[in-house]
């Protein structure tokens, strides 16, 4: 097989987001240390430059947001009430949301920062301008919870496929004993629990784009969570935005997101009966 071209356009793209950002720096550089001047303006450029660069090559359905995920304990689909022991939930605030819009409902939308039902939800992003050590335990909890809210199943119990979980960074972190790729995987066995983690939970990607990538690879038996790792060369500057993608469309198209279910996105008093019945009205049928 070939492909030379797809990978050759990805890697020019990708050279042009690191461009981008570092011109950031160049404008609004510090004074005496790596990046920009001011912490939480360079974190939340690169968030929106990653933002932005999604938005290209998404399809149109999908929207890249903002926001927090909530889970409302209601009936959804026609008459699932497989929350009916749930209390209402929700997210901590997340980076990126990859939702669909076309298909989903929104609870509340101010610009790109949102609200939203879990049934939506394509793909969950944690963004870091540098990735630090202490960043893998604490975003890959995050993302594990997220994934919780978004345990969906239609109104034939069966069960939609989880979001794409990913934390990405411009650059690696600091502290070079830190950066193997074993120390990485260490850290995520002791996340993740057999007895109470699904497939889907398991973060699908984490990577520094300049330098290297961990990708959970979907193996046969889905009770395994296979992950590898790709030391990016020269010429594989593609590596880390194509698997970013790659992970997105996956869950987009998967047979079980086919069936659209409706969210639940109302709720009535339970206990509240009607004041009158004002009669009825005959038809020829429902259909």
């Amino acid at each position: 097989m070939d492909g030379k071209r797809i990978q050759n356009y990805w890697s020019n793209e990708m050279q042009a987001l690191l461009d981008t950002y570092k011109q950031f720096q160049v404008l609004i550089p510090a004074d005496n240390r790596n990046g920009a001047a001011h912490n939480g303006e360079d974190g939340r450029y690169v968030e929106t430059l990653i933002r932005e660069y999604l938005k290209r090559y998404l399809p149109k359905d999908l929207e890249v947001l903002t926001g927090f995920i909530l889970r409302p304990a209601v009936k959804t689909g026609l008459k699932n009430r497989s929350r009916k022991n749930e209390l209402d939930s929700h997210s901590t605030q997340l980076d990126i949301l990859i939702y669909d819009s076309a298909k989903y409902p929104i609870f509340q939308r101010f610009g790109e920062n949102v609200i939203v039902p879990p049934e939506g939800i394509i793909g969950i992003i944690s963004v870091k301008k540098n990735l630090h050590e202490n960043d893998i335990e604490h975003e890959t909890n995050a993302l594990k919870e997220a994934s919780k809210l978004c345990r969906c199943v239609d109104d034939s119990g069966h069960h939609l496929r989880g979001p794409f979980l990913a934390l990405v960074s411009m650059d690696a972190f600091e502290k070079k004993e830190k950066t193997t790729e074993q120390w990485i995987f260490d850290k995520l066995a002791n996340i993740y629990l057999k007895e109470a983690d699904y497939f889907d939970d398991l973060i699908g990607y984490i990577g520094s784009f300049n330098k290297w990538s961990i990708f959970k690879r979907r193996p046969q038996d889905e009770e395994v969570g296979e992950y590898i790792f790709f030391n990016h060369n020269d010429e594989e500057i593609h590596l880390g935005f194509q698997f970013l993608l790659t992970g997105i469309l996956s869950v987009y198209y998967d047979k079980t997101r086919n069936f659209i279910s409706r969210p639940g996105f109302t709720a009535f008093p339970s206990h509240r009966a009607c004041d009158k019945k004002l009669g009825d009205i005959e038809v020829r049928a429902i259909r």
